[in-house]
Parts: structure tokens; C-alpha cells; sequence
């Protein structure tokens, strides 16, 4: 890419990304507008996957809602994304936990890293 791109690119990014992997359990604070009123919504799971990097980076979030799965994905550093936080620190051995999908209970969870 050229020099100006990447400049361009430079400005866009948020300041303060917390670090956080796949299988960590987050909080999404997420910002909805609503007609002329904006509102948080806090969305909770677990990252199934991170994509890309610098400012197209994306992350997906995973939670299960009255026995439905429910994934969503956002532009880590859109300004829709008010904060994340981290709510514990998974333990996985894979880059995308996709095999979440077809789990039910226990056996969809993420073991808990030991500090």
C-alpha cells in the first residue's frame, strides 16, 4: 500500500484497544441510535474470531440468548464500539473457535486461563 494510504489509515484508529484474544469472554459496549436518541447496549460472549488488522480489523462475539446462538461483528475500531471489556481470559489452542457453533451447554464453554 502507498504512504498515503496508511497515513490515512493511521488516523482512523481508536487510541485504547484493550488486548483481548479469541476465547476471552467480553463485554461490547455497543452505541445504538434510535431517531435522534443514542443509547449502550451491552453485548456479552465469547470471541470466536478476529479478522484482518489495522483499521478493517474485525472481531465476533458469540453468546447464547433463550437457547438461540447469537454471533455479531464488529469493526474494532468503528465509533459505534464504545468499549470492551474483558470479562475472563479463555484458554484455546485455535485462531477461529467455529466448532462453538455446534455445541450446546457445557460443552460450549471455554476453559478459564490460569494466571
Amino acid at each position: 500500500m502507498s504512504d498515503i494510504i496508511k497515513e490515512i489509515e493511521k488516523e482512523q484508529l481508536k487510541s485504547e484497544v484493550p488486548e483481548f484474544n479469541v476465547g476471552d469472554t467480553v463485554k461490547v459496549h455497543n452505541r445504538i441510535v434510535e431517531g435522534e436518541k443514542s443509547r449502550i447496549q451491552i453485548f456479552e460472549g465469547t470471541v470466536i474470531k478476529r479478522q484482518n488488522g489495522s483499521n478493517r480489523e474485525t472481531f465476533t462475539v458469540r453468546k447464547i440468548s433463550n437457547g438461540v446462538g447469537v454471533e455479531k461483528t464488529w469493526p474494532l475500531h468503528s465509533p459505534n464500539v464504545e468499549k470492551i471489556e474483558i470479562v475472563r481470559k479463555g484458554k484455546v489452542r485455535r485462531a477461529k473457535l467455529n466448532y462453538l457453533r455446534d455445541r450446546v451447554g457445557k460443552a460450549a464453554k471455554v476453559k478459564e486461563a490460569v494466571k
